[in-house]
Parts: structure tokens; C-alpha cells; sequence
């Protein structure tokens, strides 16, 4: 029986038939997809490469501006100058090992370590941050810069960016104020941005002085723009207006420092103290703000923010006269004879004495089978607390710290804030030692003696305080017992200028000193500079114009070294083994304003190598007091320029300290210091 038929057709013939119009239809998809492909991977391949895993949305940080520092005029002192540094960004460095990290060590010439030092990043920030740049280049040369941009097309994955970088106009003066900035630490990365801060390796925080104490207010917050990238960083400009108005964050910059500091007045300071080491400082007798300071020697903060070689901070940490001490704060000495307004009040306050209290100077002080000398050998014959602060008898305080003690002079110079830090909290300081007759049962073999109390009475002995210290102990005698706490910042603004905060004086404490009291104290301090025989008499007339100013003052000569027989000239002496010279004073006496205190570290005498530097910078200041009453105000956001008037020690001054050291400390040295030296 014959199959059934449906026209000419069969099942057979109808199944081929569909076979044959499905294959047809396969291979018309196949050569769609193979025509697809072709475009996608040949004609538009590197634009549907973007689109696929291999590409990225780039964040690129936008650095905010630091805030600037001003002096009290608005002068700029510290701002930011354009520079450019190199990065590597892990994710986009192909063949990082092998090819890219070896040329820019051809490029950049770095000795082996550097290259390993930069190999140790890459690898860290690979494994921890890919997408960070990793800075491997600070502050490119043009040089530099010229050879990276020349070979961009094979350093996958470096980026040459601009990076704004400190300028400290002022070289080295106010380099202890104003500090430095070096690269943060891990550790620093991790605790400060595990507290709410966005720091990235590479960047630079503030080290020392008003760029670490307001590194927050000073920083500013970084903004961001996102940019699509391909496997290898480089930009695809194309796609990036799709990213929308999101795309850009912009930075807000940080704010700017006003300082109490007058660079007018720094300038006269710093051109008139004749140290190789040492400090001056000025403050307002009235709020404590500092109006000028000077720590000799200084620091270069460009140098240490910049590129500073290991041979470069050998030499610093090497450097005999310890350039990185802030002398103002943070190194104490004795103060000699400037520390008698201290005996001298303690002494009114016993009830012992009084300013007309007489007592006879043969030329020193016997107590029990030692002498204390006098500076004067021929002593100064009958002398009371007026005559005996002018021409600076050490015989009337010896008297009183044999009547008294020790331990109502450390009360009253404790009161007065010796023997404990100031509060500056801008610059690092020391407590400086206020002893007692505690302290020397502690700190001295066999205890207290009453001969520690004659050497503490005229400012030796254990006694040391920092020239900072001695300014607000001159200040609160001025303003008649408020001790301040020292600052130097002014006020904080914004980019626009407008003050966002400002800083008012503030009291320490009220110190109980009798008017009385006190105008007997001042009352002498005028007769040192403005009576014949004053120890500061000849420095007022020699380098103050105004005459007519009372200058309060009190100069003194510290002894360093044990003294010996014979009394030896300044010059006879090697450099470390000199006395101190001291200044302190205020002016006018009568209405105080100015409070300023010199240090001539190793200098000699105070009256000859210290006062006329304090004599010069009040005449500076009544000068500039009288020139800012009529002239008009300056131009603001000036950049300082170096005054050429700046002194330098010579090079015979800085010759003389090298590869010296202070004698050691002698046996008995403490019994020894039984005077200060002519004022």
C-alpha cells in the first residue's frame, strides 16, 4: 500500500525543506554577529573597550589650598608656590617592575635605594590602595619635568600633576615660629584619617610651630573630579560629559593666620642683636602677644619642606649651636641679674626690708667660712634697694637671701610663672626650675644649703628660666600683677579676608604685688637706664633718640663657667665657657606698652652686648607707632620681601663655635657661683 500523498509534496521533502531554511537562517545570524563583532573589536574596539570590566571612573583629587600666614599687617609670610609631582598609579602601571619603575630611575636619576624605597610604595599601595597615586617624585625640577613629559607615552600609569608646595618668604627668621612641613607617616596616616581626616600617602603635614599647632585650620578639604579612564589611566575625554554635574566637587581652602608679629619690628630686632646665639623677644605689656621674636640660630623651612638630602640633616643635627632649639621657649638658662625684681619683691614682701633698707658692700658676702664677691671687688660701700638695682650690688640680695630664705624668693618667682611652662602651646618649651629649699633636699647631694639660696637670689645657682618666661614676669610687673598667657596668632580668616575667629587676651592669673610695692621696683628699674652709673644708662643714650621715654630696665651677665682666681676677659674665654648677656625692661615706664627681653647667648656683658639691642627696637617701636598714626594703611596680601637691613652673624662669628663644646660640668660648681659678672 503506497503512503498517502498531499499534492507533489511528501513528510520527507517537507522536513528537508525546513532543515534547509533553518540552516539558511543560522547561517545568516552567524555572519550578523560575525559583521557585529568585527565592528565591535576592529572599527569601534577602543570605544566599546571603555564600556567594558577593563575601564574606570578615575577620582582625581583636587588639592585644596593651605591657608597663608600673615604678620600683623597683613604682609604675607608663608604662602603656597605652583610645582609639579610625579605619581604612580598601581592598577595602571603595566609592567611596573620590569620596565616603568627602571626608566623613571633613568629619567629621574635615582641611586638604588631610591628605586628600591619607590618599588616598596608601589607594591604597598597596589596591595592595599591600586587606585591611589603613589607620589614618587616631590617637587620636580624643569629639568626633571622635561624628561618625564618627553617619555609619557612609556610610563604606563605615571602622572605628572600640579601639586602647590610651601614658600617660606621669611628664609630663617621666625623659622621656629612659623615651622616646617615634611610627609606624613603611615602611622600618622592611619590614626589621623581613623579620626575623620582625609590624608593620602605622599602628602605633607604641618611639623613644628603655627604649621603643626593649626594643621587642621590651615589645611583646607580637598575636592574631587571624577574622570573615565582606560586600562591604562589615560583619559577618554569623550565619555567624561556623561558623568553629569556630580562629576566635580570643588575644594574649600583653608583659612589664614594673622600674627601679633610686626615684621617691621622683627626686622629692627633681628638687624640689631649681635649674637651668634640667642633670642629676643617683645610682647605687649598689656594682653601678651608677641610683637617680635628672634631664636638665633634659625633653620631654613624651605629646605626641610623641600627635598633635605641625609648629608643636609646630618649636618643640621650635627650643628653645635642646635640651630632646631627654639632659644625664646625652649631652652632655659640662668638669668643673672634681670632676676633681681624677684628677690626684691619677695624681700618687700617679707617685711625684712625695704626699699630704703641699707646695707654695707665691702666687695662680697660672708656667710660662714665662704665669700660671695660682688661683681664690684671694691664693693659699692652703703647701698639701699634703689641703688643697689642700679648699679646691680650683689651684696644687698645676698643680704636678703640670708635673712629671708630660699623659699619666699621661689614663691614669689612661682607666682610669677616660673618653673612652669608659659602655655605658648605654639612652639615646644621647657618649665625652666624655680628652686626651693624642697627641690635642693631632692635634687642637690647633702640637701639645702643656705648658700643656695645667695646664689639663687642674684639668678644663678639652679635657677633657670627662658627668656619668654622672663617677658611676662617684666610684663606682670608692668601691668601692675596680670600674668597673660603669651600668644602670637591674632585671628583666623577666610579666603575673602573676613575674620572668622579672633583671639582675646587671657589672664593666668592676678598675682598679689603691692602698688607700693611695685613703684619702688619700677622707680629703680628707671634708674638703671636713665641715671649716670645705671648698668643700662649708657646703651639708652647711645641708641634711643627719644629721651624723653622712661625705659624701665635691668640688664644682667650670667656666669657659665666656674669662676676661677683671676677674673678673665670676655675675649680670654673660649666661646662656651662666656657669660650670658641679659636684657629686660619695658617702656614707657610710666604707662607700659612694650615688654622686651634679650638673651646674648655667650655674649658677655648685658649692659654693652644686650641692652643697646632692646634699646634699638624701642626706638623702632615708638617710630612705628607715630609713622601708623598718620600714615595710611598698607596695601593687605603684599608678599614680604627679605629686608636687606637683616644681620647675619659673619662668617668669623659662625667660625668661632664650630667643632667646640661647653666644658663639662665641674665638681662644686654650685658653691662656686658666688657672683654675676659686671652688667
Amino acid at each position: 500500500m503506497t503512503p498517502p500523498t498531499l499534492g507533489n509534496t511528501t513528510p520527507g521533502r517537507e522536513l528537508k525543506r525546513r532543515f534547509l531554511w533553518l540552516g539558511l537562517a543560522m547561517m545568516a545570524g552567524l555572519g550578523l554577529i560575525s559583521i557585529q563583532l568585527y565592528r565591535l573589536q576592529i572599527t569601534r574596539g577602543e570605544e566599546y573597550a571603555a564600556k567594558s570590566v577593563a575601564n574606570f571612573v578615575k577620582e582625581v583629587r583636587l588639592r585644596a589650598d593651605r591657608g597663608v600666614i600673615k604678620d600683623a599687617r597683613g604682609t604675607i609670610l608663608v604662602d603656597s608656590r605652583p610645582s609639579f609631582d610625579a605619581f604612580i598609579t598601581p592598577a595602571f602601571c603595566t609592567d611596573c617592575y620590569e620596565q616603568v619603575i627602571p626608566r623613571l630611575a633613568e629619567l629621574l636619576q635615582w641611586d638604588p635605594d631610591q628605586r628600591k624605597k619607590v618599588e616598596d610604595m608601589v607594591r604597598m599601595g597596589r596591595r592595599n590602595a591600586p587606585f591611589q597615586p603613589v607620589p614618587v617624585r616631590v617637587d620636580l625640577s624643569r629639568d626633571e619635568y622635561d624628561r618625564l613629559a618627553a617619555r609619557r607615552d612609556i610610563l604606563d600609569g605615571v602622572e605628572v600633576a600640579p601639586v602647590p608646595h610651601r614658600h617660606y618668604r621669611t628664609n630663617s627668621v621666625l623659622s621656629h615660629v612659623l615651622g616646617y612641613m615634611n610627609e606624613i607617616t603611615q602611622e600618622e596616616l592611619e590614626r589621623l584619617n581613623g579620626d575623620g581626616a582625609r590624608y593620602a600617602l605622599g602628602d605633607y603635614i604641618g611639623r613644628r610651630g603655627l604649621e603643626r599647632y593649626f594643621e587642621q585650620r590651615l589645611r583646607g578639604t580637598d575636592g574631587v573630579r571624577k574622570e573615565v579612564v582606560n586600562a591604562r589611566g589615560q583619559t577618554i575625554e569623550e565619555l567624561n560629559d556623561k558623568l553629569g554635574d556630580n562629576a566635580v566637587v570643588s575644594p574649600r581652602p583653608g583659612n589664614n593666620l594673622v600674627l601679633s608679629i610686626d615684621m617691621r619690628l622683627q626686622e629692627e630686632a633681628e638687624r640689631a642683636f649681635p649674637g651668634v646665639t640667642g633670642a629676643v623677644v617683645a610682647i605687649d605689656a598689656n594682653t601678651g602677644f608677641i610683637r617680635a621674636l628672634v631664636s638665633r640660630p634659625g633653620f631654613d623651612p624651605n629646605l626641610l619642606t623641600g627635598r633635605v638630602t641625609p648629608a643636609q640633616m646630618a649636618l643640621l643635627s650635627r650643628d653645635p649651636l642646635d640651630p632646631m632649639i627654639n632659644r625664646v621657649a625652649a631652652e632655659h638658662y640662668s638669668p643673672g641679674s634681670t632676676f633681681k625684681v624677684v628677690t626684691a619683691l619677695a624681700a618687700f614682701k617679707s617685711g625684712a626690708f625695704r626699699p630704703e633698707t641699707v646695707v654695707n658692700c665691702p666687695g662680697g658676702y660672708r656667710l660662714g667660712a665662704r665669700t660671695w664677691r660682688c661683681h664690684r671687688d671694691a664693693g659699692h660701700g652703703l647701698v639701699d634697694g634703689f641703688t643697689a638695682m642700679k648699679s646691680s650690688c650683689d651684696t644687698w640680695y645676698y643680704k636678703v637671701a640670708d635673712t629671708i630664705g630660699l623659699d619666699p624668693i621661689g614663691e614669689m618667682g612661682k607666682a610669677l610663672g616660673l618653673g612652669s611652662p608659659t602655655g605658648v602651646n605654639v612652639v615646644a618649651e621647657v618649665p625652666g626650675i624655680m628652686p626651693t629649699s624642697a627641690y635642693h633636699d631632692k635634687a642637690s647631694p647633702g640637701g639645702y644649703t643656705k648658700g643656695m639660696a645667695l646664689n639663687s637670689s642674684i639668678g644663678q645657682g639652679d635657677n633657670n628660666v627662658t627668656p619668654l618666661q622672663l617677658a611676662l614676669v617684666y610684663a606682670a610687673i608692668a601691668n601692675g600683677g596680670t600674668l597673660y598667657k603669651p600668644q602670637m596668632v591674632n585671628r583666623l580668616e577666610n579666603l575673602d579676608g573676613q575674620t572668622i575667629e579672633s583671639f582675646q587676651p587671657e589672664v593666668v592669673r592676678k598675682v598679689d604685688l603691692p602698688p607700693a610695692h611695685l613703684k619702688a621696683v619700677v622707680d629703680s628699674l628707671v634708674m638703671v637706664a636713665h641715671e649716670p652709673g645705671g648698668t643700662a644708662y649708657r646703651a639708652r643714650m647711645n641708641h634711643m633718640r627719644d629721651k624723653d621715654i622712661l625705659v624701665a630696665s635691668k640688664t644682667g651677665t650670667a656666669q657659665v663657667a666656674r669662676l676661677g682666681a683671676i677674673r678673665l676677659r670676655t675675649h680670654q674665654m673660649s666661646y662656651f665657657e662666656r657669660d650670658h648677656a641679659w636684657y629686660a625692661g619695658f617702656a614707657p615706664a610710666d604707662k607700659p606698652e612694650l615688654v622686651i627681653v634679650v638673651l646674648n647667648e655667650h655674649g658677655g656683658h648685658g649692659g654693652s652686648d644686650a641692652a643697646p639691642t632692646a634699646m634699638a627696637v624701642f626706638q623702632k617701636y615708638f617710630d612705628l607707632k607715630k609713622l601708623d598714626a598718620t600714615a595710611p594703611p598698607p596695601r593687605p596680601n603684599q608678599p614680604y620681601t627679605p629686608s636687606s637691613v637683616t644681620r647675619a652673624p659673619s662668617a668669623d662669628e659662625a667660625a668661632l663655635t664650630r667643632r667646640v663644646r661647653p666644658p663639662a660640668r665641674l665638681p662644686g660648681d654650685e658653691e662656686d657661683r658666688t657672683r654675676a659678672t659686671a652688667d
